[in-house]
């Protein structure tokens, strides 16, 4: 298994801070591992699903991490009173 670096990390799922890299390394997560994740962030889990890789374990953690920044993000445009 080949070690992940942070540039694989920010080139496999984005913009990360520095909290977000340190939490998925510690991980010790697979290349392939980070990948399914980035599938799984990116909304193609299903697909995934299909073929037998559910979202569980290291891949799971690294969803958590990598979602946890979105919820904290403000929506990009403000919800018009009606």
């Amino acid at each position: 298994m080949n070690a992940v670096r942070r540039t694989d990390l920010i080139r496999l799922l984005g913009d990360l801070d520095d909290d977000q890299i340190t939490e998925i390394l510690a991980l010790n997560p697979s290349v392939v591992e980070v990948e399914q994740a980035a599938l799984w962030a990116a909304g193609q889990g299903e697909e995934l699903a299909r073929k037998g890789h559910t979202l569980v374990g290291v891949v799971a953690s690294i969803v958590d991490i990598v979602s946890d920044d979105e919820d904290d993000e403000p929506p990009a445009r403000p919800v018009p009173d009606l």
